[in-house]
């Protein structure tokens, strides 16, 4: 019953994303708003929503484990598993913005969030006030910083003319399954968690993870086999940049989050750290300013060892 949960809970948080994705795509033209903009901010929350709506259940529910390594589990998995298989199915080219712009905000969201964490063995309203404004002023950054031929390929020209009655029936549809996916799907979890004798949050950095990672890994492998480097590191490190920024900093603006399982601090973050810095010596040791075939490989096994250590443990 548990794995059919967790299946169904997926399945929903996948079709409710992508309906709101789409109508909050449509309400952002009927407002004027340009398709930089729409793109680079609006698209960006409502991808976010499943992850957001999935750790605020938990932390509502009383499992804090299941809100923190979501996201924890999410990131790992972008960089591992996501970033892992995509180069090894094409290599990806490194332009010099990830360097500049993403990979120190990346890391810096993270720090935070680990310095947070580790402080007080939460994290707090305020300090979730903190990240999620941070993100907000980092978004405004990117935007005045964008050039007008930004890309924006992942916004759809014709949601401009869809009529108000199906933008509000796209709400509806997207709200009430993200809603029901996050229930099952945390619920899944916790059943999964005590059949396996494993805690909620071995289950939430990689069942969880692995399952709220696999729309990415099918959207950039895709993007990869047709040769389009639009989707490529850039969409990774911003996804985990939204993750803490906007999941958990505004899951824990409505509830503060408690560290409840030791492992979170002891491990699973810190194995995010790792991740997250290794990037920069992967980019320019050997060819530099290239993931390709070797180092997507080196980075699966990574995330391989990750899995195994967590189960393990």
């Amino acid at each position: 019953m548990s794995i059919l949960l967790l299946v169904l809970g997926l399945i929903l948080l996948v079709i409710g994303g992508e309906f709101l994705v789409r109508a909050s795509v449509a309400l952002s033209f009927k407002m004027n708003i340009s398709k930089m903009v729409i793109g680079m901010t609006v698209v960006s929350f409502a991808t976010s929503a499943p992850e957001l709506l999935v750790s605020l259940n938990a932390a509502l529910t009383g499992s804090p484990a299941i809100a923190l390594n979501n996201v924890i589990g999410s990131n790992i998995a972008n960089i591992g598993l996501v970033l892992g298989i995509t180069a090894i199915v094409s290599a990806i080219g490194v332009d010099k913005s990830f360097y500049k712009i993403n990979w120190p905000a990346m890391m810096l969201f993270s720090i935070a969030l680990y310095y947070f964490l580790y402080n007080d063995n939460e994290l707090s309203r305020i300090e979730g006030g903190i990240l999620f404004l941070g993100l907000i002023a980092f978004m405004i950054f990117l935007i005045k910083v964008a050039r007008k031929d930004v890309e924006t390929d992942e916004v759809d020209d014709s949601l401009a003319v869809v009529s108000s009655f199906k933008i509000a029936t796209w709400l509806l549809i997207g709200a009430a399954a993200l809603y029901f996916g996050s229930v099952w799907l945390v619920d899944g979890a916790k059943e999964l968690a005590i059949s396996l004798g494993v805690s909620d949050a071995v289950i939430a950095a990689t069942v969880i993870a692995i399952g709220t990672s696999v729309p990415e890994l099918a959207a950039s492998v895709i993007a990869a086999v047709k040769k389009e480097k639009a989707l490529s590191l850039g969409n990774l490190i911003g996804s985990n940049i939204f993750n803490i920024g906007s999941v958990l900093g505004l899951t824990s603006i409505i509830k503060a989050i408690p560290v409840t399982d030791p492992s979170i601090l002891n491990s699973d973050i810190l194995w995010m750290l790792g991740f997250s810095a290794v990037l920069i010596p992967l980019i320019v040791i050997p060819k530099k300013f290239e993931i390709g075939r070797l180092k997507g490989i080196l980075l699966v096994a990574c995330y391989a060892a990750f899995l195994f250590l967590a189960f393990k443990g």
